[in-house]
Parts: C-alpha cells; sequence; structure tokens
C-alpha cells in the first residue's frame, strides 16, 4: 500500500481504550466528582465499556481497542483525540494540563493507523490553537458539513483549520455553559436528517444557527433530564443509537420517530462528563454521500 493509500474499512470503526486506567482523580468540568469515585465504580466502569464495545459489535462495528495508561484516566474518551476524515486525522491540543499528556500517546497511536494503512495522513493543529477533536466537530452525513462547538475548550480560530484540512463546509456554533462543554454533549445529527440536542447548552446566536440549518420538523429538543442522563452523547449506526441509561420519555420521542435504543450502564463516566459518543472515535467516516440511508420519519 503506498503511501497515499488508505485502506477504508468496510464497516463502521471505532477508536476505545481499556478502562482499566480509569477514574475521576480531578476535576475540569461541572460533573466530575473525586469524592464520589470508588473502587465499586471502577469495576463498574470496566462492565460498561465492555457492554458499548459488544453494543458496536452487535449494530455492525468493530472496535479498535488501545491499552490503559495510569495518570491518564481520560484516555478512555478518544473522541477527543482526533477529527478524522476521509482518512485523515487532525490531532487534537488540549486546553487543561491534566488532559495534554494524552496527545503523545495518541499519536503514537494515530501513527500505528497510518502504518496499517487505516489512517493517510496526520495533521497538526498550530501551537498557538486549542481543539478537542470530534468532540467539538461533529459530522453531519446527512448535510456533509462538520458542526463545531467552540468557546470553553475550543478556540473558535481552529474552524477555519477544519475547513482547509478536510476541505468541507464548517458550522461555528458557540457553545454557553462550563456544564455542556463539548459539543458531543448537547449535540446529535441522526441518520435521516434529525438532530437531537439541548437547547440551553448554545448562545442565542448559535441557537439562531441552528434554527437556520435545521428545519423544526427535523429538531429533537432534549430535556434537562435526558440532557443530564447524558443521552445526546450517543453513537448513531443508520436506525440503532446506543446511549447511556435514558428516561423514558426520551425512549418514546426517538422511537416514535423511527429509531431503535440501545442502552448501556455507562455511570461511571458520567461522573466524568462522558457517555457513549466520548468514550468512541469513528475512523471510518467518508464525505462522500452514503449508498442507503435511514430514512426516520
Amino acid at each position: 500500500m503506498s503511501q497515499n493509500e488508505v485502506h477504508v474499512p468496510d464497516r463502521p470503526t471505532f477508536l476505545m481504550t481499556d478502562p482499566a486506567a480509569f477514574d475521576v482523580s480531578y476535576r475540569i468540568n461541572p460533573w466530575m466528582r473525586p469524592d464520589a469515585w470508588s473502587d465499586g465504580h471502577a469495576q463498574a466502569a470496566r462492565a460498561g465499556s465492555a457492554a458499548l464495545k459488544a453494543a458496536l459489535e452487535a449494530a455492525g462495528g468493530h472496535v479498535e481497542t488501545i491499552e490503559a495508561v495510569h495518570g491518564l484516566p481520560d484516555l478512555v474518551f478518544p473522541a477527543n483525540a482526533a477529527v478524522v476524515l476521509d482518512g485523515v486525522a487532525l490531532m487534537a491540543r488540549f486546553r487543561h494540563p491534566e488532559r495534554q499528556g494524552e496527545e503523545p500517546v495518541f499519536r503514537a497511536v494515530f501513527q500505528r493507523l497510518k502504518a496499517r494503512g487505516v489512517i493517510r495522513e496526520i495533521v497538526d493543529l498550530p501551537e498557538s490553537l486549542f481543539h478537542e477533536g470530534a468532540g467539538d466537530a461533529i459530522w453531519d452525513a446527512e448535510r456533509r458539513l462538520f458542526w463545531c462547538g467552540h468557546g470553553p475548550r475550543s478556540s473558535r480560530a481552529a474552524i477555519p483549520v477544519l475547513r482547509r484540512t478536510f476541505g468541507q463546509e464548517t458550522v461555528a456554533l458557540e457553545l454557553a455553559t462550563e456544564q455542556f462543554y463539548h459539543l458531543d454533549t448537547c449535540f446529535c445529527p441522526l441518520a435521516g436528517g434529525k438532530v437531537l440536542y439541548y437547547p440551553p447548552a448554545f448562545t442565542p446566536d448559535a441557537l439562531a444557527t441552528i434554527h437556520a440549518r435545521i428545519p423544526e420538523s427535523q429538531r429533537i429538543e432534549a430535556s434537562e433530564a435526558e440532557a443530564a442522563a447524558f443521552c445526546v452523547n450517543a453513537v448513531n449506526l443508520d436506525s440503532r443509537i446506543i446511549m447511556a441509561k435514558a428516561p423514558e420519555s426520551l425512549r418514546n420521542t426517538l422511537r416514535a420517530r423511527g429509531y431503535e435504543l440501545t442502552e448501556v450502564d455507562l455511570s461511571p463516566f458520567i461522573l466524568s462528563g462522558g457517555a457513549a459518543f466520548c468514550m468512541t472515535l469513528r475512523l471510518d467516516r467518508t464525505s462522500q454521500p452514503a449508498h442507503a440511508r435511514f430514512a426516520a420519519e
């Protein structure tokens, strides 16, 4: 395989991290509670990660798992490692020192993926900017654009870098709170063109952008309880949505729209401010239109 070739997987491919070193030992977002962490949570985290991996595989996905690194508990959230599209990986640059040690670990992972032909090119962000990967750059396969969060973790000035790197449209959405610090905590494009989102997480200008871009019939507003359960932080594969345990209200809403739910107990990871989307990084996304799409009602 030549340097410019990339092997496109024939099924959805995700990066996950062994949770053996996961804990909540510091506080860089309002969800994190080191005082609430216990050995029982560590055991539950291993079970939750395994259940998420099994759910992805049951939905037709393939999971690449990387090793845990002690002292880097948030390595279990590889969505923040990079933005990946068409075999190009734009590496993250973390705002908080607690996570900056993840950068060389993920770089080594992507170098191995490149050697195998899974990734074609690795691109670095300018040193003056922060950007925390797919957590703040979510590819919308229906609209063929990136929704780009900025504010708490990612620099708005990083968004033109994404546009130049991938050659795709970018839509900036400013986040209004430290609680919903990454876009993936409050915004989830779904197959069929629907979008699940939590309106209070956005500034008025960002909400106006969402409303201008997405018709009301395609907007699914999460409640405060649904957002706090980290159900918006979900993985969507066609009609299947894999998410943390959901309130009955959201189950009913999504099923009425034609989606099928797989719920996983991810409560230990929610103690750190992350769930299903944060715990995975999609490696096989392409900017080309899909051959078949789920048409939700």
